[in-house]
């Protein structure tokens, strides 16, 4: 069912609270009550890996070839060991295969090294982002004081994203290994390891790719001097059918400002000459981590918010690798996904989603995904919602640029732009939509017609509503007016809405927009379902009958 923004509805409302302090000291954005419990989102699955038909309802397009490809977690414990938060789950990777109106499906376990350990051994073997391993039982007390002296070794449980490099498919999380996947039998055929092409410890989940194949990422390193954030570029092509990461470089390496305590960043942005990375005032401390074995903690009990900072914008060319002495800054905010970025006029235009508040990593643990009640309000009220902004950054900043002076002369946008030294702009951002949003709790996973519009001006984006602890609607954004559109149905959850061009289309929303919708309160009807993008109408679902967790991120890989 679509619906306009400015129709009531019945689900619990979002009234904007101011900050008020309970006795922990805690914020609450939000006075949110009588939430529905979803703890089976994230509940254990088996895999499937044959392909099993859907029902389907209505009509799924004909012209539709090619499959939908999701990652997330699956599993949520080994043996009688749990894990401790969402981002921990075994990688469980998704094919919803479209041909002619018809949909398969299938999914299958990523055979990481992590996966088949904790097979192997029934219990967690493979320490994860927020759950650490204990010492193995059966060695003896030397050996098991002994190994909690060692650094946590980097799991290879890639369960964030499918990403492609010189068009091949990979999935992905944010340390060195990734694995190539093949896209037709979801089967994994090489573990690839960044840190033997460039010295990097890890790379983002989230890297950006030109028309022609080029790919952009991420990664940090780490030296005696401190720590480092790298722009790293991968060719588009193959030389050798077994290729990989071969002929990756480094562009340029920026120095983290406090040199034990890098940002943690898990995207950033891009536009035709120049990668944006975004230094947010969440930190890492690597001390913590390096001892973490030592002290029982894991990753995620590292990160910390640091609200005193302000978060820095670092524009590096692509063509040079030359990092801009230009430093814009803002407030603290946190961001995860970039929508868009482009350059015009002379200006750089950056579209993110993003919040005021960077605790939200560490509140996503599964406990809190598992509750119910009050107990569940309070877990959602604590969480600052994450909207879509715009940021304007002045290209052109030399001895002529006056001080003092909103900069920003750019198209009717309200972002402000401010040299307040000689190489540094202050910058406000402008909101990227109407109040209409605050009544669907933000607006997260935000996607785009990516293969025409990315790096370009644009109309569109989609995303996910978020009045629950995951996304409980799809919105579609006009940025001409900031109208949207929104699908909902009480008791679903749908995830990442992917936009697929249709053949032969002439404007920017031509097309449909696929999202995996999940049923945790009805058993085995977990459903793709099917909107065509410009009216956001309902055209066709189908039913898959497993149970299937809320995932992150998919893709979609058109058949020729």
């Amino acid at each position: 069912m679509e619906k306009n923004a400015h129709q009531h509805n019945d689900t619990p409302a979002l009234t904007k609270s101011k900050k008020s302090k309970s006795r922990k000291n805690i914020n609450h954005f939000t006075d949110v009550h009588g939430l529905p419990c979803i703890e089976k989102i994230v509940s254990s699955v088996e895999d499937t890996p044959e392909p099993i038909d859907t029902v389907i309802t209505g009509k799924i397009p004909g012209w539709i070839n090619g499959s939908l490809l999701r990652n997330g977690p699956g599993k949520f414990e080994i043996g009688n060991n749990k894990f401790n938060h969402w981002f921990d789950g075994m990688a469980l990777l998704h094919q919803f295969r479209i041909s002619e109106g018809q949909v398969t499906y299938k999914s299958r376990f990523l055979a990481s090294d992590s996966y088949q350990a904790n097979k192997e051994y029934n219990r967690i073997a493979a320490s994860e982002f927020g759950t650490i391993t204990m010492p193995d039982p059966c060695k003896n007390f030397f050996q098991r004081f002994l190994s909690r002296f060692e650094l946590p070794k980097p799991t290879d449980n890639a369960n964030v994203s499918f990403v492609t490099y010189k068009g091949d498919y990979y999935v992905s999380t944010e340390t060195n290994i990734m694995h190539k996947v093949d896209p037709e039998t979801l089967e994994t055929t090489k573990k690839v390891d960044w840190s033997k092409f460039i010295v990097v410890n890890g790379a983002t989940a989230h890297p950006h790719t030109e028309p022609d194949g080029t790919t952009y990422n991420m990664g940090n390193s780490y030296s005696p001097k401190g720590a480092y954030y790298n722009i790293i570029r991968v060719p588009p092509t193959k030389e050798a059918p077994e290729e990989t990461l071969e002929g990756t470089k480094v562009l340029c390496s920026i120095p983290s400002v406090d040199k034990t305590k890098p940002s943690y960043y898990h995207s950033f942005a891009m536009t035709e000459n120049y990668v944006v990375f975004i230094e947010q005032p969440i930190k890492m401390d690597l001390l913590k981590i390096v001892t973490g074995k030592l002290t029982g903690k894991s990753i995620s009990d590292s990160f910390f918010w640091d609200p005193k900072h302000n978060t820095i914008f670092h524009l590096i060319h692509k063509q040079t690798g030359k990092v801009s002495s230009v430093k814009y800054h803002t407030k603290a905010l946190s961001t995860f996904h970039q929508i868009n970025a482009y350059e015009e006029d002379g200006f750089l235009i950056m579209d993110m989603c993003a919040s005021d508040d960077g605790l939200a990593i560490t509140n996503y643990n599964v406990q809190n995904l598992r509750k119910s009640g009050e107990a569940l309000d309070e877990v959602y009220n604590t969480m600052c919602r994450v909207f879509p902004r715009r940021f304007v950054l002045p290209l052109t900043v030399d001895h002529d640029t006056p001080f003092d002076k909103n900069l920003n002369t750019w198209a009717n946008s309200t972002a402000t732009s401010i040299r307040t030294e000689q190489n540094k702009v202050f910058c406000t951002h402008e909101d990227l939509h109407g109040d209409d949003l605050h009544q669907y709790g933000g607006l997260e996973f935000p996607q785009i017609n990516y293969g025409k519009y990315n790096t370009h001006p644009y109309r569109y984006f989609y995303g996910c509503g978020f009045r629950h602890l995951v996304g409980d609607t799809l919105i579609k954004m006009d940025l001409n007016g900031k109208q949207m559109k929104v699908w909902e149905q009480p008791g679903l959850y749908p995830s990442e809405p992917i936009f697929v061009p249709s053949p032969n289309a002439t404007e920017e929303d031509d097309g449909v927009v696929l999202s995996v919708v999940i049923t945790p309160n009805k058993d085995k009807s977990t459903f793709l379902l099917v909107l065509d993008a410009k009216t956001f109408k309902e055209l066709g679902r189908a039913a898959v009958p497993v149970n299937i967790p809320y995932g992150f991120h998919g893709t979609f890989n058109a058949t020729a």
